[in-house]
């Protein structure tokens, strides 16, 4: 099988990646290295990568024509919410404008195309109370990232029902694991908590801690994209990658004084405008087609602080 991964030298990325390279199948990853970093995929030669701008339409659409990949999934994005809010329409010609011509290029020059998968986010449900999210959840986009995002996946939905695209779109909930930049403005809340664990500096919790996520390890998010790779039942549907298990800041920062046998300072900042109070994914379309979250909370924390 022959697959094309966009921003593919980032954290999830070069999961997926490694994956695929690991089961023999020949994996080509497009990155132009804004945020991914080439180091994260080595196992990737220099004729399997295209440090090429997934803005490049003709660039993209010559890769595109020559390979005829099997499978396209695309996490190539904007991915701050800040930089979205900041420059919402360079933004938005990286989240809807490059995802569309995707669609369009495979549409018209891919014949062979047996999945496209194109990465959402929990971002689209924004504050609405309802738990858990089902994707029949009423959507309130609360930035530009979000509103992108959703319609990403609108178009992904679209092009299925238009033009009989093999397309899928998944909401990723929130992703944990090895490779994710602590440094990054918009990396996830564990990722920043090891580095301060690491380091002996104070965490902050914005808000009172008590609000809940579910945190996703990037090992049972690359099984959920495989899962919907192989299955053609998910043609034209929006899925939620989560475990179905909600846990709260405190926890994940208690979790940690025991993985580390020693705590840090911590101080509380008032909650940041637009920030989700509690969040969980329900995952029942998922786990109809075999998905099985093999990572508790603590499994997952223990083997991330340990790689």
């Amino acid at each position: 099988m022959k697959l094309l991964i966009t921003g593919g030298a980032g954290f999830i990325g070069s999961h997926i990646a490694d994956h695929y390279h690991a089961k023999s199948h020949e994996v080509f990853v497009l990155d132009n290295l804004a945020s991914g970093h080439r180091e994260n995929i080595p196992f990737i030669d220099e004729d399997h990568f295209f440090e090429v701008d997934v803005c490049d339409t003709e660039k993209v659409t010559d890769i595109i024509k020559l390979h005829q990949f099997d499978v396209v999934i695309h996490l190539a994005a904007v991915v701050s919410v800040v930089d979205t809010v900041n420059q919402p329409v360079k933004s938005n010609k990286v989240n809807i404008d490059a995802t569309l011509n995707l669609l369009e290029t495979n549409r018209e020059h891919n014949p062979q195309l047996k999945k496209f998968v194109f990465a959402s986010s929990a971002a689209v449900y924004g504050n609405n109370p309802q738990l858990p999210k089902t994707t029949q959840s009423i959507v309130q986009p609360e930035s530009p990232y979000a509103v992108q995002k959703y319609a990403g996946e609108q178009y992904t939905k679209m092009y299925h029902h238009l033009y009989d695209l093999p397309t899928t779109a998944l909401r990723f909930f929130n992703i944990y694991g090895p490779k994710q930049d602590p440094n990054s403005q918009y990396s996830g809340v564990i990722s920043i908590m090891k580095r301060k664990f690491d380091n002996d500096e104070t965490f902050t919790f914005f808000g009172d801690g008590e609000q809940t996520r579910d945190f996703v390890y990037v090992k049972d998010l690359v099984n959920a994209i495989a899962l919907v790779v192989e299955n053609s039942e998910t043609n034209g549907e929006v899925l939620n990658v989560g475990t179905g298990n909600q846990t709260s800041l405190k926890d994940i920062f208690s979790a940690f004084e025991s993985s580390y046998q020693k705590t840090v300072d911590y101080q509380f900042e008032p909650a940041r405008k637009g920030d989700v109070k509690h969040s969980v994914a329900d995952v029942t379309p998922l786990k109809e087609i075999g998905y099985e979250p093999q990572y508790t909370i603590n499994t997952g924390l223990e083997e991330y602080l340990n790689s």
